[in-house]
């Protein structure tokens, strides 16, 4: 597996995506935004997805290590490396979850939350992602979208969209992702498809996802054939393109302009 990487900040903030890769592995994190809440913990996000990354491949060295295993074992020894914070706070740095490994005869996957992996045989295109956050707060995440990207009003909404958030985050009947403990690694989607046919996969934030998820200016065959031309830092700067011709989120209402953006771009042999 030939693996190409590229992540950058959607703004003038630290990124709060992380990438990273080996020639069978694949991980994708997305720090989830803090809106400036407090979160008991005195590192913040971009410290956090550092350490999970690291940790995660770390732990999957180990090729007979199932994924959702290897996730546990990151999350708990990243839980040891700052127990003075409060991890019991509904806002610890979080992050969503992407990995791909490659066998010798399939390619296993795990998603934690909305950052997807994205199949290619051929023509054919398959998804596996977790959309559970989707379902929380639907009232708030409509009221983000009354106001233009940027003003006071906008940021106010999404302060109180994301601490209704944190209330279902790692709950029942809410959405799970990679926090203070182990734990979550067992709420995980998991499974494997035949390495037969396929012919590249791409694991990615949802800031790099845009394209498709939430623009619907391309679909999967197009985000593909830029990422066999251009690469995985190409399809980042198709999507800064394409937000850059609507600033305020008047065209497409999201939660900030232009977010961070991890892509990992697989190419099987």
């Amino acid at each position: 597996m030939r693996v190409s990487i590229a992540t950058a900040p959607g703004g003038p903030n630290p990124n709060e995506d992380w990438v990273g890769a080996t020639t069978s592995l694949a991980v994708v994190l997305d720090g989830l935004s803090t809106a400036g809440l407090d979160t008991g913990c005195r590192h913040g996000v971009p410290w956090y997805v550092a350490q999970l990354g690291g940790h995660l491949v770390g732990a999957l060295a180990d090729s007979g290590r199932p994924l959702a295993d290897g996730l546990a074992r990151a999350l708990d020894q990243v839980a040891g490396l700052h127990p003075e914070c409060d991890l019991a706070n509904p806002g610890t740095p979080s992050a969503t979850v992407s990995i791909v490994r490659a066998g010798a005869a399939t390619l296993d996957y795990l998603v934690l939350a909305d950052s997807p992996i994205v199949f290619e045989r051929g023509d054919e295109y398959t998804v596996k992602t977790d959309l559970r956050v989707d379902t929380v707060v639907p009232e708030l995440r409509a009221e983000t979208q009354r106001f233009a990207t940027g003003t006071p009003e906008h940021a106010e909404s999404v302060r109180r969209m994301v601490e209704a958030q944190r209330l279902t985050r790692n709950a029942p009947g809410g959405y799970w992702v990679a926090a203070g403990s182990g734990d979550a690694a067992g709420h995980a989607l998991t499974g494997s498809v035949s390495l037969a046919g396929v012919q590249a996969v791409a694991v990615m934030s949802d800031g790099a996802a845009r394209l498709v998820t939430d623009y619907q200016v391309a679909t999967w065959a197009d985000v593909f054939g830029i990422l066999w031309e251009r690469d995985a830092s190409g399809l980042i700067s198709a999507v800064r393109e394409v937000e850059a011709t609507d600033p305020d989120g008047r065209r497409w209402p999201r939660f900030k302009s232009g977010d961070d953006a991890a892509v990992a771009f697989c190419r099987l042999s």
